[in-house]
């Protein structure tokens, strides 16, 4: 006479049935090494941040203005009890500053005790590249800027820590 499975048991024989059938997973030598961002817009220029420079993508929030700071400084906003400063990222690039639009989107960086917002004109959610695809910068010289991926369209690699670092960012006063 055959005992009867407890449900737990039936559970761990289709477990074991299960991976004895599952096909086997490629090993690390075969696997193709990636590199993952978010990608954004500003003006025609299409970037690309690595997902660990972007602590968070907000919607354009309310900005206090501020007086005496460059025109590129749209103002600070509160972000759950921190003043979270928000530079237009165009308008320090030397394009023309952001229109009001629904796609304008926040990138949030945070880099050592640097916490800023930086607008920029649409967010398009994260990107995925070859790492061997990466390919040197066609703006060479410029410090937040290290390289480009050639996809449906050129994507140019992006640091906002490099950013934050920058001569002149920081210097915001006008």
């Amino acid at each position: 006479m055959t005992e009867s499975l407890t449900a737990f048991e039936l559970l761990l024989d289709i477990d074991r049935r299960c991976r004895l059938l599952a096909a086997d997973l490629p090993s690390q030598e075969t696997r193709l090494q990636g590199w993952s961002g978010i990608g954004f817009r500003v003006g025609e220029q299409w970037f690309v941040a690595p997902m660990r420079e972007v602590a968070e993508v907000l919607h354009e929030p309310r900005c206090t203005l501020m007086p005496g700071v460059k025109t590129w400084i749209r103002g600070v906003a509160n972000l759950r009890g921190r003043l979270l400063p928000v530079m237009d990222l165009g308008g320090f690039l030397g394009h023309a500053l952001s229109k009001a639009d629904k796609q304008r989107r926040v990138l949030v960086v945070e880099y050592q005790d640097i916490f800023i917002g930086l607008l920029v004109d649409e967010v398009v959610g994260m990107q995925h590249f070859a790492q061997d695809a990466l390919l040197p910068s066609a703006t060479p010289g410029v410090p937040f800027i290290s390289g480009r991926f050639d996809a449906d369209q050129q994507w140019q690699v992006f640091s906002p820590f490099a950013l934050a670092q920058a001569p002149g960012f920081m210097d915001v006063a006008a």
